[in-house]
C-alpha cells in the first residue's frame, strides 16, 4: 500500500500546537511578571521592604524570567526544527548535505568531461 504524503498545509497544522504553547507561555510569563511587580510595589508602599530592595528584587525576577523564557524558546525551537525536518523528509525534500554532495559530484563529472573533450 502506498504511503500517504503529507501536504505542506498538514505540516502547518502540526506546528499549530507548538505555536499556541509558545503564545500561552509568553502570556503566562507576562501575567506573572505583572503580578510580581505589583506585589513588590505594595511591599515598598507598606514599608515592608526598601525601595532599593524592591528594585533589586524586580531586576532579579526579570533576569530569571528571561532565562526561563530563553530556555523554553530554545526547547520549543528544537521541537519545531525536529517537526519541520520530519515533514520535509516525508515530502522527500533533499537535505542541504545531499544537495551539496550532488553538486560536488556534478562538478567532478564536469571536470572529467572537459578533460575527455580536450583529449578528443
Amino acid at each position: 500500500m502506498a504511503e500517504k504524503k503529507e501536504s505542506p498545509m498538514e505540516g502547518t497544522r502540526l506546528l499549530e500546537p507548538l505555536r499556541k504553547m509558545l503564545l500561552a507561555s509568553v502570556g503566562a510569563m507576562a501575567l506573572a511578571t505583572d503580578e510580581a511587580e505589583e506585589l513588590i510595589s505594595r511591599l515598598v508602599e507598606r514599608g515592608q521592604i526598601a525601595q532599593e530592595e524592591g528594585r533589586k528584587l524586580a531586576q532579579e525576577m526579570m533576569a530569571k524570567s528571561r532565562e526561563r523564557m530563553e530556555a523554553r524558546r530554545e526547547k520549543m525551537e528544537s521541537a519545531l526544527d525536529a517537526r519541520i525536518e520530519k515533514a520535509l523528509e516525508r515530502l522527500n525534500v533533499p537535505t542541504k548535505a545531499e544537495i551539496e554532495s550532488l553538486s560536488a559530484s556534478i562538478d567532478e563529472l564536469s571536470k572529467k568531461i572537459e578533460r575527455l573533450a580536450k583529449k578528443g
